[in-house]
């Protein structure tokens, strides 16, 4: 895997896919070209940072294509898509998609570098939003079956006391479980807790590439 974010060019034209490539280097942002969406696919290793910036109409498969293959794949890769033949049809189903932006081409510098900077930002938030899902699940892990079992409670609503009657055993037992479930969760409030809960099973709906 890649360290760095990286602009992902698919464009059969090669100059096009120069210009877009000298762009982003000038930025200071590594770039890699493809001829293709069907080399791109056969060449991306799945987790690499950064965004996707494709032409609309290649031969063979088109950039919307490679975007609708990729949500397939579940690769959440944010896309900018680039067109001469931009008509209300293309750009809904590259938004459908998930597109970022949907551009004319050719197209000014400092509107591509905007949709660049912008999906890069995308990238970086909804990797970040994922490894701070995966934390709280590695927490939740660590839990015993009878932590599990206090936990759900609580976000149910349930009173020390009631857990205690349920379990049978004492309140007492079940404020010192609730201590070590807190501090294992690393949660400061029953509220904090039960957003923890809330965020460790959101579904991943990430509008892929947009």
């Amino acid at each position: 895997m890649c360290p760095e974010p990286t602009i992902f060019v698919v464009d059969d034209d090669a100059l096009a896919r120069q210009s877009v490539c000298a762009l982003a280097e000038s930025m200071g942002v590594r770039a890699e070209a493809f001829a293709s969406a069907e080399e791109f696919l056969n060449q991306y290793v799945e987790g690499r940072e950064g965004c996707l910036v494709t032409d609309f109409r290649m031969p063979g498969m088109s950039g919307v294509e490679l975007q609708e293959v990729l949500l397939q794949r579940r690769i959440f890769l944010p896309t900018i898509v680039l067109t001469a033949y931009a008509r209300t049809p293309v750009t809904v189903r590259a938004v459908k998609a998930g597109a970022v932006a949907v551009l004319d081409k050719p197209c000014p510098d400092n509107d591509l570098w905007d949709a660049i900077r912008l999906a890069l930002a995308k990238d970086a938030a909804e990797r970040a939003k994922h490894a701070h899902r995966q934390a709280i699940v590695a927490r939740l892990d660590q839990l015993n079956p009878v932590e599990r079992l206090v936990l759900n409670m609580i976000v149910a609503g349930a009173t020390n006391k009631a857990i205690a009657a349920e379990l049978d055993v004492s309140v007492r037992t079940i404020e010192n479980r609730r201590k070590d479930l807190f501090a294992k969760m690393q949660a400061e409030s029953v509220a904090h807790l039960i957003r923890l809960v809330i965020e460790s099973s959101a579904d991943e709906n990430h509008a892929a590439n947009g």
